[in-house]
């Protein structure tokens, strides 16, 4: 019979007039996998950071191994056995995997390093991670810092465990890896709790499901007797179209060519090194790569927001003529009447106004146009309005400040107001981070129409399954240089992620 490791009776969170959670319950049991999902403003995190002692329950009881308890702060998650592996990573990049595992523990005044080691090592080797426990954690990759957040929370006793979104930004292989630990984990008796949106990857890893919507739990199916169509049923109340359309690119013609482009950063880094291609009006090109492979850095040398040490980023005008673009200011970019849009990866920091509403920030785009002491605010206001409705964004009202909504509908205002824009160049990273597969569904839509009329989408993302649905071609990038360029109807999941570690180098476009 299951022992439960975890029981959560009636727990209900507010944020003033704002209901998070609504009377949830819920049983996670010990030795299974349990994923958590729901659409943008479900609930999700704030159920999971009660959990961890982030927020604490306005109403509702919690129990941990039978028991009744009281979480206050994550020090009281952590004796009780509970951590959570957040999806930014909270690692210091100067000290090494082991000091960072020990960061914070009475290890004595001076700690034994060498005995620690020994221990991680052997929980290592007891649930099949691989890490240098003396490697600094800058000279890691992405799965490398997952694994010492992992092993962080193990260390400190934790048999129940929260991953959100885990896999979002590891390749193919990396994610088999991650699951064979998880699997071994289970097998172990340890609790183990995914938020993810990735429903393939629910139904490989996870023993239940539980589906919340708009801050009620709706159901907890048993994997076994689910499909990606009855959770996202469940997920949205209603059915969804899970079919990714790729029209065939009509008359695609040259709009950006990129040749030997060279990013230095402020400490001398080389972040791209001798990247070119070219990106064609009405086709989607799509970027690939593990985190910090120099996505960021390319999209944002193009919009004329990063320093560029040599190369050339030439703009070719859809009626003729050539416009250079590199080493310009985006407000330069635009006085040359180059239409584009970006949405970047920086959401809040650079994207939009934290403290200014969906209006507010909808005016962003086009604020020095106006001629008046006071701007006209209802083209933005019916934009705002428009925006809201057709990406169902959550929000009290279109002046409530952009920083207090979720990720997921911050994402939705940023990324509607840049495609409401029409432009010739569309550009964006990781437009449906966070998103929940509904208005995932509805932003691959928004991008094809704007591929269907004419303009070169350049799409920056972390889920291959998409890329190669989504895209007509695959631009991989690996330590900042380009290690293939794949056609997307042909390309395989398991080739891109090779590409992605450069394990296998393609000198020419297939």
């Amino acid at each position: 019979m299951a022992q439960a490791a975890i029981e959560l009776k009636n727990l209900t969170k507010r944020f003033g007039k704002v209901v998070a959670n609504h009377k949830i319950s819920l049983t996670v049991n010990r030795g299974e996998v349990l994923a958590l999902l729901g659409e943008n403003g479900s609930g999700k995190t704030t159920l999971m950071n009660m959990l961890s002692g982030i927020y604490f329950p306005d109403e509702g009881h919690i129990f941990v191994g039978g028991n009744e308890v009281t979480i206050r702060s994550p020090k009281d998650a952590f004796a009780l056995g509970i951590g959570m592996i957040h999806q930014h990573f909270k690692l210091v990049d100067v000290l090494t995997a082991v000091e960072n595992i020990i960061l914070g523990l009475d290890e004595g005044a001076v700690p034994d390093l060498k005995e620690a080691a020994r221990k991680i090592q052997a929980l290592a080797d007891r649930y099949g991670f691989e890490i240098d426990p003396f490697q600094k954690i800058y000279r890691m990759s992405v799965s490398q810092k997952q694994t010492v957040e992992i092993l962080k929370v193990l260390y400190r006793g934790a048999d129940i465990l929260i991953l959100d979104e885990p896999t979002a930004v590891l390749t193919p292989q990396e994610t088999d890896k991650l699951f064979q630990v998880l699997r071994n984990m289970r097998a172990d008796g340890k609790a183990i709790i995914i938020i993810t949106h990735k429903l393939n990857e629910v139904l490989e890893i996870s023993d239940r499901v539980a589906i919340l919507r708009r801050g009620e739990h709706i159901a907890t199916v048993d994997t076994a007797q689910a499909n990606e169509s009855s959770l996202t049923e469940m997920m949205v109340g209603k059915k969804v179209s899970l079919n990714i359309d790729r029209p065939a690119p009509v008359n695609p013609t040259p709009r950006l060519v990129v040749e030997g482009l060279n990013c230095v950063d402020a400490q001398g880094v080389r972040t791209l090194e001798d990247v070119s291609f070219t990106a064609m009006a009405g086709e989607i090109l799509g970027v690939a790569g593990v985190a910090g492979s120099g996505q960021r850095e390319l999209l944002e040398s193009i919009a004329g927001l990063y320093p560029i040490a040599s190369g050339r980023i030439t703009y070719l005008v859809p009626n003729g003529g050539e416009r250079e673009l590199a080493g310009m200011h985006p407000r330069e970019i635009r006085a040359l009447g180059v239409s584009f849009s970006f949405v970047p990866e920086d959401r809040l920091g650079m994207g939009l106004v934290g403290s200014m509403g969906m209006t507010g920030n909808m005016m962003l785009k086009n604020y020095r146009a106006g001629r008046l002491p006071l701007l006209d605010r209802k083209p933005p206001r019916a934009l705002a309005e428009r925006v809201k409705e057709q990406l169902e964004v959550v929000t009290p009202g279109i002046n409530y400040p952009v920083r207090r909504l979720s990720g997921g509908n911050v994402q939705k205002v940023l990324v509607g107001r840049e495609i409401a824009a029409e432009p010739n160049l569309f550009m964006a990273a990781y437009a449906v981070r966070g998103l929940d597969i509904n208005t995932s569904m509805t932003i691959y839509r928004l991008l094809n129409e704007q591929k269907q009329r004419g303009a070169a989408v350049i799409y920056v993302g972390e889920d291959l399954d998409v890329l190669l649905e989504l895209c007509d071609r695959i631009l991989v990038l690996c330590g900042g240089q380009v290690s293939g360029i794949v056609d997307a109807r042909s390309a395989t999941k398991e080739e891109v992620g090779l590409l992605m570690t450069r394990t296998r180098k393609v000198g020419e476009e297939r």
